[in-house]
């Protein structure tokens, strides 16, 4: 029986407004290449710096931080990667519901657990999913907000929530929520 070559994890670094991000996913055997991670400075639970074994490919990542660098300067409002998070089942369906929010827009994490067909009560369970979102800015865990419309928690900060929300607003005339 012959199994095929693990993936190779990959990772490049880019510059933004909110500090060094990094990104990373599996390169396949055959090259091809899906985008796991996008992480901030200081964001909890993630790698500030490339894991022991990584493979510096900016190739692989040159469409991702050629979207992240239209996003930052106002010039896309969606993403158009392969995406290749890791998570549950649960997870995956949350973080496919985060693709759903429109440019500019919010919802609360009741509305999120709504349009990821969960019930009301599933809502803190929603919030934890949200909050282990691999693939920040990509999958727009920022316009989630609490139910009083208050920025609640972000993984990489509630000032950089602050300013990803303003950034849209801006790129809208101004009212985000």
């Amino acid at each position: 029986m012959t199994t095929a070559p693990a993936a190779t994890t990959v990772f490049a670094t880019m510059d933004s407004p909110l500090g060094t991000l990094l990104l990373s996913g599996p390169r396949a055997a055959d090259g091809t290449f899906a985008l796991g991670a996008v992480t901030a400075p200081g964001q909890k639970g993630a790698l500030a710096t490339p894991a022991a074994g990584w493979e510096p490919d900016a190739d692989a990542l040159a469409p991702a931080v050629a979207q992240l660098t239209a996003y930052f300067a106002g010039e896309r409002t969606a993403f158009d990667l392969p995406l290749a998070p890791v998570g549950t089942p649960f997870r995956q369906q949350v973080w496919d519901a985060l693709d759903d929010i429109p440019y500019g827009t919010t919802l609360t994490y009741g509305q999120l657990a709504d349009a990821a067909g969960q019930p009301p009560r599933a809502v803190r369970a929603v919030g934890g999913a949200v909050g282990a979102n691999p693939l920040l800015i990509v999958r727009p865990c920022h316009r989630v907000m609490g139910a009083n419309g208050s920025l609640t928690g972000f993984a990489a900060g509630i000032d950089a929530k602050r300013w990803l929300l303003a950034h849209e607003s801006s790129e809208r005339g101004g009212r985000l929520f």
